[in-house]
């Protein structure tokens, strides 16, 4: 038997960059690959809570503008023979985010689809970024994927 995980969340962040709409993609340094946010829930957090503080310690991003993507990432993570189902949320960001970087990371990119494809190294990566391209980029986001990040107990 393969048991499942739901321990990680992950998000994708859209920001205006010169007046296109584009995503962040940050390049890991354990493992050297393109990626976007994504952690650990952490003791007594609730998935929304660990995205907030993922963001913040990833990106210093403060999350105000939390979308629930309507989308789980899957993964057979061999290693420890477990099947990772990660919910996967949509960070709205103001025009020119700016981003810092922690430890986790080596640089940044702000990229088009066509540039995150060719980016992502995983198949589920692109999935989700078409996914989020589709319904958050070329189509009005629907106000039902709004999550109140008011009541996240951020750290």
């Amino acid at each position: 038997m393969i048991p499942l995980s739901s321990s990680v969340v992950s998000g994708v962040a859209l920001s205006k960059i010169d007046g296109e709409v584009k995503m962040l993609l940050m390049k890991r340094v354990k493992g050297g690959f393109w990626c976007h946010v994504a952690g650990s829930i952490e003791q007594g957090e609730t998935g929304i809570d660990a995205i907030v503080r993922e963001f913040k310690e990833e990106t210093q991003i403060n999350v105000s503008n939390l979308y629930n993507a309507q989308y789980l990432e899957q993964f057979y993570e061999a290693s420890v023979n477990v099947i990772q189902l990660i919910p996967v949320f949509v960070v709205m960001c103001p025009p020119q985010q700016e981003v810092v970087l922690n430890e986790e990371h080596t640089e940044y990119k702000w990229c088009n689809l066509e540039e995150a494809l060719e980016l992502a190294p995983f198949p589920n990566q692109h999935a989700v970024f078409k996914h989020v391209w589709s319904y958050f980029v070329e189509k009005p986001v629907n106000a039902f994927y709004r999550v109140d990040v008011s009541r996240t107990c951020q750290k």
